[in-house]
């Protein structure tokens, strides 16, 4: 069966239905190809045809590009896979220039190169659902769009209009293209849908105006005007060196789409597509875009689809959960359970406190109201889910409880074995913790079975990962229950087995430990901040310790020395520690909610490095690409330990965990995965090179060593 169904009505309009075979979504994939080649043929033998449609066969309109396709593409494909790209444009500029009126039946979402298809037509008319999604994402996964979206969005809307669209990938719902004046009418059915369009068309004659783009019409200006208009060319003039501060030139999608979308609007519309086809081949046959499409599509969706799930028990939905303990992160668990319509019971020592994280919910549904985003109806709805109380027998018929007190062991069994006398039979209990191992806080549980780790990030509201920690008596149901929570309330899950630190909060100890080695050794504060930035790392080290308090970080190194020795091991000290430490007893700064830590905090005005980290400033010669393999090597070398020690399970969960939980950086594709791309035999001489001059954290672990042949860690 073709991908595209060919009819032509009694009316003369050629009718063309978008389906992709043996797919539950359209896709530009090489059957799509072929069919396009086929129908431009058939039109070209054509004669007294009225006008052209696009609709769509599937639930959705059209789904884009074929991600399986463009992961495979490499760089000594770039001369056939450019002349593709180019093939398939002619064709659908032929159809865009046939003459005749050409319209779009949106039957729902379309992105990236389906709504490219649909900026080929003249007219566009979607269907008026309010869960339709148009726009152009390619450039979170490391592309940008390269079927003429750049081209035509930029003369359809103006470039300073349309940059947030092609470079952030921002998406829009039906309501906010009428008002860009990218759809022209909606319909209620999919009857009228077509009824409409047909109508478009009957009311469009072909060779006018009405039968061509409004940028083919002779004399059309851009929007706003083009890159030589004096208010344009200001804009221009500061806009690289924004986009590159933003970037730290670590993503090249964004300035690719920049320079297309620049050139392209300085000459004809085929020499800008052909323009904007040169950018597309040079991402699409990169290392980037494939580390971003791996992680951020394949990596994702196998997760959604549960891959780390126990296969063989059935879906769960939490009924009723219970929070223990309100402040930021009971509150913010509270917050994620309610706005999903799960009722909440948000437990503390005292209503206040209870009372106190309920009103943090509050204070988000409002700022939603404020913003237009939510009703004040649903605001109250979703309040109404959440009973503040500080009494245990509240918790009664919970199927889920999560507690969320302070990282103090005896203080965890005490309000686990309080709640657990309140859980309904075969519910799960839950720790909130970020470093505790999980088989020793289960031994205060009734039911170690059903006892198991959910460690959520703050702020809860906004942090998509949850690591879920099995313990050593977890069983398969409760993992599987955990898992379908985590997704209920729309956050992404990753399974762990148990050991101190699991895996996200000990490999981001790396992270921040190695900036304060470099400080120890005599580096600039200033260049350690950029170098982790330049690196992809979302924030400097210093600036994310001192988010998490110097104090915390002592305690948890104290603990860790104390139950090391306590197995006969030991935990040597290091520059990281003789830094922390003088910072806190000779300094007295503990960090920013403390007032002062490695920056100051004026109460008006930024931040700012405090200037008595000269203490370790020494002469040192040391490259900003030598800081960049620090940070990179001594997180990926320890995500793989996790992986060889059985911490971690799968090298996806490695991979979207180091993104989503510790920050790593997302240009990478993963912790892990940064290996594969930098290639084993590299990555293990770099690591040896390291270990050489920096010590046993930069060893490479066996496994490294044994992937090799194979060339990839899977």
């Amino acid at each position: 069966m073709s991908a595209i169904q060919y009819l032509k009505n009694d009316d003369g309009i050629i009718i063309l239905t978008l389906d992709s075979p043996n797919q539950s979504a359209n896709t530009m994939n090489g059957d799509f190809r072929v069919a396009l080649e086929n129908i431009v043929s058939k039109l070209k033998s054509e004669t007294s045809i009225t006008g052209i449609i696009f609709r769509s066969a599937k639930k959705t309109f059209f789904a884009g590009g074929d991600l399986d396709e463009l992961i495979q593409a490499r760089p000594e494909d770039a001369t056939p896979f450019f002349e593709m790209v180019q093939k398939m444009k002619t064709e659908f500029r032929y159809i865009e220039t046939l003459g005749v009126p050409v319209v779009a039946a949106l039957n729902g979402t379309a992105l990236g190169g389906g709504w490219e298809i649909a900026l080929g037509c003249h007219a566009r008319i979607a269907l008026n659902d309010p869960k339709t999604k148009f726009g152009l994402p390619e450039v979170t996964l490391g592309l940008l769009p390269g079927g003429g979206g750049i081209v035509r969005m930029v003369r359809l809307l103006g470039l300073q209009n349309a940059f947030p669209f092609l470079m952030e990938g921002k998406q829009f719902g039906v309501d906010k293209a009428k008002s860009l004046g990218l759809i022209q009418d909606t319909a209620e059915t999919p009857e009228e849908l077509m009824d409409k369009a047909i109508a478009w068309v009957k009311a469009h004659p072909p060779s006018t105006k009405a039968s061509q783009q409004p940028f083919d019409v002779k004399g059309y200006k851009i929007p706003g005007g083009d890159p030589k208009t004096p208010a344009v060319a200001q804009m221009l003039a500061i806009a690289p060196a924004m986009l590159r501060d933003k970037t730290k030139g670590c993503y090249p999608a964004p300035e690719a789409i920049m320079a297309a979308a620049v050139e392209g609007a300085q000459v004809d519309v085929d020499t800008a597509l052909t323009i904007e086809s040169r950018y597309f081949t040079y991402l699409a046959t990169g290392q980037i875009s494939k580390n971003m499409i791996g992680t951020f599509w394949h990596g994702l969706n196998a997760i959604k689809a549960g891959a780390s799930r126990s296969k063989d028990v059935a879906k769960w939905q939490a009924t009723k959960v219970g929070v223990l303990g309100a402040g930021m992160m009971g509150a913010g668990i509270a917050y994620s359970t309610a706005i999903k319509g799960i009722p909440v019971v948000l437990k503390d020592i005292s209503i206040e406190n209870a009372e106190k994280g309920k009103a943090y919910s509050q204070k988000l549904l409002d700022k939603k109201v404020s913003q237009g985003r939510m009703t004040a109806e649903k605001r109250e709805q979703v309040l109404s889910l959440i009973t503040a109380t500080a009494f245990a027998e509240d918790l009664k018929g919970c199927d889920l409880i999560i507690e969320a007190v302070f990282e103090n062991q005896e203080l965890k069994a005490k309000v686990t074995q309080e709640a657990e006398a309140f859980l309904a039979e075969g519910g799960v209990m839950a720790s909130n913790t970020s470093t505790l191992p999980i088989t020793g806080l289960a031994k205060a549980s009734k039911d170690q079975a059903n006892f198991i780790g959910l460690h959520f990030f703050s702020p809860v509201d906004k942090m998509q990962l949850v690591e879920i920690i099995k313990g050593k008596n977890t069983s398969a149901e409760t993992l599987a229950k955990a898992y379908d929570y985590v997704q209920q309330i729309g956050k992404t899950p990753i399974v762990v087995n148990d050991s101190r630190g699991f895996f996200t909060s000990r490999v981001f100890g790396t992270f921040v430990q190695e900036g304060l080695r470099l400080l120890h050794e005599g580096v600039h504060p200033a260049r350690i901040e950029m170098a982790a930035l330049k690196a992809g790392m979302p924030v400097g080290p210093l600036a994310i310790q001192d988010e998490v308090a110097l104090t915390l970080s002592e305690h948890v190194a104290n603990e860790t020395r104390k139950a090391l020795q306590a197995e006969g091991k030991d935990l040597p000290r290091s520059g990281a520690d003789d830094v922390i430490q003088t910072m806190i007893h000779e300094f007295g700064r503990k960090g920013k909610a403390a007032g002062a830590g490695f920056y100051d905090y004026p109460e008006s005005g930024k931040k700012q490095l405090w200037e008595g980290l000269s203490h370790w400033k020494k002469e040192i010669d040391i490259s900003e690409q030598e800081m960049i393999d620090r940070f990179l090597f001594v997180q990926s070398l320890d995500t793989l330990r996790c992986y060889e020690e059985n911490v971690l399970e799968s090298v996806i969960d490695a991979n979207i965990g180091s993104i989503f939980g510790i920050g790593f950086a997302p240009w990478t594709g993963g912790a892990i995965q940064f290996l594969n791309q930098y290639g084993l035999e590299q990555a293990l001489q770099r690591a040896n090179q390291l270990e050489a001059k920096y010590g046993e954290r930069f060893k490479a672990p066996q496994l490294l060593i044994q992937s090799l042949p194979s060339g990839q860690i899977h």
